[in-house]
């Protein structure tokens, strides 16, 4: 590995802030455990002034090292604030392990100027905090950036156009497409929209406003999902109306033309012509709800030829920055160490790690993701199982009815909410509306690593349906955990069925001895999603709800991608 070159410029003599982090910050950062031993007693300047590309002001607080030589320096940029969590979680954390770290409120937020846009406004004005950088007396040439969930879409603006200082970015259950994060196949994320609404409206404004919010939202959500219309609904459920929610709400169409320029996905290749890939740690967890964008990430990267590395755990959304924080924390200073300060020890000896799910569960270091590996496809039969034989025909083999008033509840599955992760199914299965189709108990281990699909033939009564679908598995005692899920709309026309195939999001999950496949499909989880009109008007704008029938034929398809023991 090649030693990054630092900034050889003469520097002006730079006197350090005297100053500690809140004593918030310094109480959270010592409830930690399992973390690596500090290096350095760490020192803050607050409430740093730096222009935005447009010139708006944006508050900064710079973290550093309380000790004498150069350091590399990690960009946080967030619209979430600067105080707790992240000040100890970034500043505080790595700052004891010798980087400067900068934590700016973007545009907007956090006491920043300029009003905030969900994707406008990022590549400039990361940009324009990198020239800040260069003018600084401490800043030595090398440059990294970290950081969760929207705190990822802004590493992927500024890898757009990467400035020669970037030698790394290590990118946490991360964001780089808006609208596969508020729309599935068209049907509104619902309840990921509104918990969206709520962390970007006042996270930003401390956490006392941020738990306020989160309360009253779970107080009143009932009557933000269920308005007819939904459009605007949710303004009593999150203290005001939020004009970027309404947009977003209101295009559910990825052709959209209001969504050009929101997928950041061309980052990890390289964008802008001659531009490096940036090397990259990618960190997710089975039932994160961005889990799909992550493994979309490392696919670009690794066939743009990038250095990339993958750390897949048994986490949601939240839990990796949590219960998970320990392992996440430590592969993110690894990586940065490694291409910062040319110390690879404490890299692993390959670049993907996944936590495999299951009643025998563990790790997996791999070379690559997803393995080598074969595909398994079940067929559902009309008595309710699975069988590996395809059909010699095409009849019917279940019938649901989905109705508005009595809606499939949301449990469990890749979400941003509490239930989020694996839960027992029973209820959702004992539903006359929620058919299940099990194989028989596995005589020996099965192991999915990688991507999971269905293919669904299947016809509606009104023209204007959809299908949700999961895999599960069944233990001995027969409880039903749901490993991972997926959602299609179905527009038919007649009696005729159409075929529609649904990604499930790719997992690591092992079948133990004993346990058995579970295929379930039923309607649309809700509130996880918004309601489904059954007549093709807007799901936003509808008022008229008509029940929906759903047939589902046997020459229907669930495909697992599975490796052998």
């Amino acid at each position: 590995m090649t030693r990054p070159t630092h900034d050889a410029r003469p520097r002006a003599a730079w006197t350090p802030s005297s100053a500690k982090p809140p004593l918030a910050s310094r109480l959270m950062r010592a409830s930690w455990r399992g973390l690596p031993a500090a290096r350095h007693k760490v020192g803050v300047e607050r409430g740093l002034t730096v222009p935005a590309a447009d010139g708006s002001p944006l508050l900064t607080d710079h973290y550093f090292p309380r000790a004498g030589g150069d350091f590399p320096t990690l960009l946080v940029r967030t619209p979430y604030g600067r105080g707790v969590p992240w000040s100890p979680q970034y500043g505080i954390l790595f700052a004891e392990q010798g980087f400067h770290v900068v934590v700016q409120s973007c545009r907007g937020t956090g006491g920043s100027g300029g009003r905030f846009h969900l994707w406008r406004n990022e590549p400039a004005d990361g940009l324009a905090a990198v020239g800040w950088l260069r003018e600084q007396p401490w800043f030595d040439g090398r440059l990294g950036t970290v950081g969760p969930s929207y705190l990822g879409y802004v590493q992927w603006a500024l890898a757009l156009d990467p400035p020669p200082e970037l030698k790394a970015m290590v990118v946490q259950v991360g964001l780089h497409d808006p609208y596969a994060l508020f729309h599935a196949d068209g049907v509104l994320n619902l309840e990921t929209a509104l918990a969206v609404g709520a962390g970007m409206t006042y996270q930003h404004r401390g956490m006392g406003a941020f738990l306020r919010a989160t309360l009253r939202l779970q107080r009143r959500l009932r009557s933000a999902v269920t308005a007819r219309p939904l459009r605007g609904a949710y303004a009593d459920a999150l203290g005001g109306e939020i004009p970027w929610l309404d947009e977003v709400m209101a295009h559910p169409d990825a052709d959209d033309p209001y969504w050009e320029g929101a997928s950041l996905a061309m980052a990890a290749e390289g964008a802008a012509a001659g531009a490096a890939v940036v090397p990259t740690a990618l960190v997710t967890g089975r039932h994160d709800a961005l889990v799909d964008q992550t493994f979309a990430q490392y696919d670009r990267l690794r066939r743009a030829g990038g250095e990339v590395s993958l750390l897949v755990g048994p986490w949601t959304h939240t839990s990796a920055l949590q219960a998970g924080w320990a392992e996440v924390f430590t592969e993110s200073l690894a990586w940065l160490r490694a291409h910062l300060c040319d110390d690879p020890s404490g890299l692993r000896p390959t670049p993907v790690r996944v936590h495999v799910g299951g009643a025998e569960a563990g790790v997996r270091d791999l070379d690559a993701w997803p393995p080598e590996a074969s595909t398994a496809s079940w067929y559902p039969t009309a008595d309710g199982h699975l069988t590996h034989e395809a059909p010699t025909d095409t009849a019917p083999v279940a019938s649901f009815r989905h109705d508005p008033d009595e809606p499939v509840p949301t449990l469990g599955g890749a979400l941003l909410s509490r239930t989020a992760g694996e839960r027992d199914n029973a209820s959702l299965e004992a539903r006359a509306d929620v058919f299940t189709f099990t194989g028989p108990a596995l005589d020996g281990p099965l192991t999915v690593l990688g991507p999971v699909s269905a293919r669904i033939s299947a016809s509606t009564d009104t023209g204007h349906g959809e299908v949700f679908v999961r895999l599960c598995d069944v233990d001995p005692e027969g409880r039903s955990v749901n490993v991972c899920d997926g959602l299609a709309r179905l527009r038919t026309t007649g009696a005729d069925p159409v075929r529609v195939t649904i990604p499930m999001t790719p997992t690591a999950h092992r079948f133990a001895p004993g346990h058995r496949v579970r295929w379930q499909v039923g309607p649309a989880p809700h509130p996880r999603y918004a309601l489904n009109p059954g007549t093709g008007e807007s799901r936003i704008d509808a008022t008229e709800f008509v029940p929906v029938r759903v047939t589902v034929h046997a020459d229907s398809e669930l495909t697992l991608t599975v490796v052998e023991d």
